[in-house]
């Protein structure tokens, strides 16, 4: 169950990839600056998960427009996260919780890929989080399956209430 609307989220300290190296990705760095989208994925190189970061890239903008800052993170590692993002020209930050404590504070970590790959390795679901400024949730979701998207109609409602 993911963690409620109204609570203080969980801060984090990931580890990003890029071509300048390895970088850490702090939830509380935007803590009295900006608001945060977190967006939970199960894996990199897989259709729906490549399909939501590629599109999330091309809408970044909107995103930025509303003061918010967005972070995507799932349980691969940063070096697999950075190949995947090089090869669709994902510009998102992501971040890798390869150790799966962040999946599992806010509620999200999940065994078989939610029940489709019976004995498959837990993986975070497809979730989406609103954080504020203040670092509370405001918006909290994660998908019935992991085939589906978050609805960004309502992330990008729930933004354009904060200041």
């Amino acid at each position: 169950m993911p963690i409620a609307v109204g609570s203080k989220a969980p801060d984090f300290n990931l580890k990003s990839k890029s071509a300048a190296g390895l970088a850490d990705v702090k939830l509380s760095n935007n803590f009295g600056k900006k608001n945060t989208v977190v967006l939970f994925f199960p894996l990199a190189f897989t259709g729906v998960c490549t399909t939501e970061m590629c599109d999330i890239t091309a809408g970044l903008s909107a995103y930025s427009g509303m003061n918010a800052d967005v972070i995507a993170i799932s349980v691969d590692s940063p070096f697999a996260q950075e190949a995947w993002a090089n090869q669709h020209k994902i510009g998102v930050t992501i971040a890798s919780d390869l150790n799966k404590d962040t999946a599992k504070a806010y509620g999200v970590l999940i065994e078989g890929l939610g029940g489709l790959v019976p004995g498959f390795p837990a993986t975070s679901a497809r979730a989406a989080f609103v954080i504020d400024k203040n670092g509370v949730v405001k918006y909290s979701e994660q998908t019935a399956s992991v085939k589906d998207l978050p609805n960004f109609a309502a992330v990008k409602a729930c933004l354009a209430t904060l200041n």
